[in-house]
């Protein structure tokens, strides 16, 4: 019997085009990955920093509400201070009353100071710290958390 010549592929000829792909695959990886290096990984967010005006705005016994930063400011003889509307419950936005704060999405209740006094949020409503720059507007930073009684003092 004689032995018939198969018309596919060798081996030898297989191997070789196997490894001919194995490094365009590893070039191709390595040109993606040094074209990642030029796309930093920033993340834009809006700042935690908000301008709500010049001392003279707030009257001492007066007090105002940011709603699209979700902030109260209020002033008192003894200063001004921030304390944020987000309830601390599911992130409802809560509205003055008065004996304090109420959320209308599932009942908290906090004190003028913003303490817990009824409902299911676990902690009381954080104060924020507050500046003046220097062209005298006042600053409340959104990212900083002051102990509740903490008041900015002007003159």
């Amino acid at each position: 019997m004689k032995k018939r010549k198969s018309k596919g592929v060798s081996r030898r000829d297989f191997l070789g085009v196997a490894a001919f792909g194995t490094v365009i695959a590893s070039f191709s990886g390595m040109v993606a990955w040094a074209a990642r290096l030029f796309k930093p990984d920033v993340y834009y967010e809006e700042t935690k920093r908000v301008r709500i005006g010049k001392p003279e705005q707030f009257p001492v016994g007066t007090w105002r509400m940011f709603e699209e930063q979700r902030l109260f400011v209020f002033s008192d003889d003894q200063g001004l201070y921030a304390i944020t509307a987000v309830c601390q419950h599911l992130g409802c936005t809560v509205y003055k009353t008065d004996w304090g704060f109420q959320c209308p999405c599932h009942g908290s209740k906090y004190d003028r100071d913003g303490n817990v006094i009824a409902g299911p949020a676990p902690r009381g409503l954080p104060w924020y710290r507050m500046d003046q720059l220097v062209d005298g507007t006042l600053v409340v930073d959104m990212s900083k958390e002051v102990t509740k009684g903490t008041k900015y003092l002007y003159t």
